[in-house]
């Protein structure tokens, strides 16, 4: 039996969320935006953790400098861009 969730008119979707994780974190969602995104986080069980990823990944990157990467960790870093661009678009 597949189990269903009812999701009240008017909720957000967890797609719809993590599109709304950066304006949520800079505070620039309307109010009635931010408490249906506020309502959504304490109704999902991954999406606090995904916020939580972000926070955490703001502020490790918030403490790197310009040349702090190694020319290594650079390559590394643009290729996994360039993978995930491909997987966004589906080419190059």
């Amino acid at each position: 039996m597949i189990g269903l969730r009812f999701r009240p008119r008017g909720s957000l979707v967890c797609r719809q969320a993590v599109e709304l994780v950066t304006d949520y974190l800079d505070g620039a969602l309307p109010p009635a935006q931010r408490r249906r995104f506020q309502a959504h986080l304490t109704s999902c069980r991954d999406c606090p953790e995904y916020l939580a990823q972000i926070r955490a990944t703001i502020a490790l990157t918030g403490t790197m400098a310009p040349g702090g990467l190694t020319p290594g960790m650079r390559d590394d870093f643009i290729a996994l861009y360039r993978r995930w661009r491909v997987g966004e678009r589906g080419t190059p």
